[in-house]
């Protein structure tokens, strides 16, 4: 079978594939761009937004989702949502606030921390819970995936350390999701503990009410919704989270500023990373014209 004839048959049971897909359902709503401190090559995190958006994670989000792949002393590197490039009043001189292990604000955080971490064993053998330092990981909210699932209706709550760069749509589509609740619609039957969401990558086709089915396939003329159904209830709500700042304190900022947060925590480097792209590119442009120069130079006497 010739080259040509394989990429034609895969290309059309692909084409197949996606056609019976959309005809059974399965599309979801596009998430809404938004305008990102950190976009494009220049683009850099926003402090205060970090802030706002870890205080929305702590107060809001770390209940049922832990940041496992996150350290506390993350927070106070250089980029981070609490750096420090001096100490604030009333800290010796001696310590060195820029050390994400000294910083205060993170020391702080990690002690008063809601949950534990689970340490040993100790001198008789146990383990024991205590205080997290700045060195620890996020400790999660659930000691095992099977108490998670009995909290959460059998639904495993996700780790967010990577959710940004784990969902198609990266931050939009977590910023989009957070504000995109709605009714179900009257054609199908959502069950308790179940939450409609357009942006999310669900089958609403298998949520249709009977009346609205024939042999197991949707009535034509009538469409499927978008998007899908999760065990997750809308997490925001006007006025939950008290900024410290004259932010809005709505569903559409808590999501941003979250969203936010989440994008640095997936990559907290994301700023060196950029700076050196930017170094390394001049480099190469100043190496390109002066080996440009010394090509003319050598060869000028050759024509």
């Amino acid at each position: 079978m010739s080259i040509a004839r394989t990429l034609t048959i895969a290309l059309g049971a692909s084409l197949a594939v996606t056609t019976a897909a959309h005809a059974a359902g399965g599309e979801y709503k596009h998430p809404e761009h938004q305008h990102w401190h950190f976009s494009g090559p220049f683009g850099t995190f926003d402090q205060d937004a970090l802030q706002r958006g870890f205080q929305v994670y702590e107060t809001v989000c770390s209940s049922c989702h832990g940041l496992e792949l996150l350290s506390f002393r993350n927070l106070g590197q250089k980029g981070g949502p609490f750096f420090l490039e001096s100490c604030p009043d009333g800290i010796p001189e001696s310590i060195d606030c820029s050390n994400p292990n000294d910083n205060p604000v993170v020391k702080s955080i990690a002690q008063n921390y809601k949950f534990k971490v689970v340490d040993g064993p100790d001198d008789t053998g146990e383990m024991f819970e205590r205080d997290p330092l700045p060195s620890d990981h996020f400790p999660g909210p659930f000691a095992n995936d099977q108490l998670a699932r009995m909290a959460n209706n059998n639904a495993l709550p996700p780790d967010l350390s990577l959710i940004t760069k784990a969902r198609h749509g990266g931050a939009d589509y977590i910023y989009s999701l957070l504000v995109g609740y709605e009714d179900a619609p009257s054609t199908v039957d959502v069950a308790p503990g179940q939450y409609y969401n357009p942006y999310y990558h669900g089958d609403m086709a298998q949520a249709m009410k009977p009346e609205y089915m024939e042999d197991g396939h949707v009535v034509e003329g009538v469409e499927v919704p978008l998007g899908g159904v999760l065990a997750m209830a809308p997490p925001l709500a006007d006025g939950m989270v008290s900024y410290g700042d004259d932010s809005p304190q709505t569903v559409e900022q808590y999501a941003k500023d979250v969203t936010e947060f989440l994008m640095w925590a997936a990559e907290p480097k994301m700023e060196s990373r950029k700076a050196l792209g930017v170094m390394s590119l001049i480099y190469l442009l100043i190496l390109a014209g002066i080996l440009y120069w010394s090509y003319r130079k050598v060869w000028e006497d050759q024509h």
